[in-house]
């Protein structure tokens, strides 16, 4: 296991060096953004079992507050990373306290209209540059506006901070904590009788998702240097996070990274190649995944992996 761990470390400082094309440089380092991005919905929706699908919220939040305290105040962008990281969550808790006693579809509905609510007010908010955006810094005035002609660098920032939370994962896997998610995932009712606080758990598990989908954001923000409110508020932003933790199988580590390093590409080609048509594309590939997924594996492909592991070594031990 240590071996398979280590390997992958050097294969993700290594990847940099077999891309020399900005285009290649820019897609890899998306591919971390969005895996650290499937992997904070991961602790919500793979682990406690809810399906959440609002996480734009935290994402957006995290992405404005360092272009306003730019754009309003001329500061370092990266003030405005603890400032988003503590309003995204005060909402997971606003948001978790009521909806977690909700229940499947419902779920779902309500964490959609919150995150469909806070777009549209952020589209009329003239303070917030309403549907026209914000901009960072034209270019890097101090090393801490983190202002980069490459890709590469924002590369290993996303790589550290993914670190960051497959280390946060990990422990949590291991806790009490993980042990209670995984009980409130297999049946509430079952772990309600065991003492198990859901909606308590349920809401510390949100609190630490939207915290790093917010530095996430963040981060994503300052590499681009605008954002707006349809590009991370917008409802697609939170089902490429459900779609790459499934697709690649909720509920593990290393899921969310499989996903995303298999949709992130598929997506920058198509958008590339067919150039505004190509989202149109990605839609109906999510939708194809979705059912796929549903009709044939839920677990992912690490699960699909799993099963041909176990048919071989029973086969080897029939031989």
């Amino acid at each position: 296991m240590r071996r398979g761990w280590l390997a992958l470390g050097v294969v993700l400082l290594a990847a940099p060096l077999a891309f020399q094309d900005p285009f290649y440089e820019r897609m890899i380092a998306l591919v971390l953004l969005w895996a650290v991005l499937a992997s904070a919905w991961n602790i919500v929706g793979g682990y406690a079992g809810q399906v959440a699908i609002g996480h734009a919220v935290f994402f957006g939040v995290g992405a404005y507050l360092p272009l306003l305290v730019y754009t309003h105040w001329q500061g370092v962008p990266l003030l405005g990373i603890p400032v988003g990281i503590a309003i995204s969550v005060g909402i997971a808790v606003l948001i978790g306290v009521p909806t977690f006693r909700l229940h499947g579809h419902y779920l779902s509905m309500a964490t959609i209209a919150v995150a469909e609510l806070i777009r549209l007010l952020v589209t009329n908010w003239e303070f917030v540059g309403a549907a026209r955006g914000l901009g960072g810094p034209a270019s890097g005035r101090t090393i801490w506006d983190l202002s980069y002609r490459s890709s590469i660098p924002y590369y290993y920032i996303f790589l550290a901070l993914f670190a960051l939370v497959l280390g946060f994962t990990s422990w949590m896997e291991q806790s009490r904590m993980g042990y209670y998610l995984r009980a409130i995932k297999a049946g509430q009712r079952a772990a309600r009788s065991l003492g198990v606080s859901a909606p308590r758990y349920k809401l510390y598990a949100m609190i630490a998702s939207a915290a790093f989908t917010s530095l996430a954001g963040s981060l994503y923000a300052v590499m681009l240097g605008f954002v707006d409110p349809d590009s991370v508020f917008g409802i697609m932003v939170s089902v490429q996070m459900v779609i790459m933790a499934a697709l690649g199988g909720a509920g593990t580590l290393i899921g969310p990274l499989v996903g995303a390093a298999l949709l992130i590409p598929l997506q920058t080609f198509a958008n590339s190649l067919f150039g505004g048509q190509g989202n149109g594309l990605t839609f109906i590939l999510y939708g194809g995944i979705i059912i796929l997924l549903s009709r044939f594996e839920p677990g992912g492909i690490l699960e699909i992996w799993n099963h041909y592991l176990a048919r071989k070594a029973r086969k080897g031990r029939t031989e």
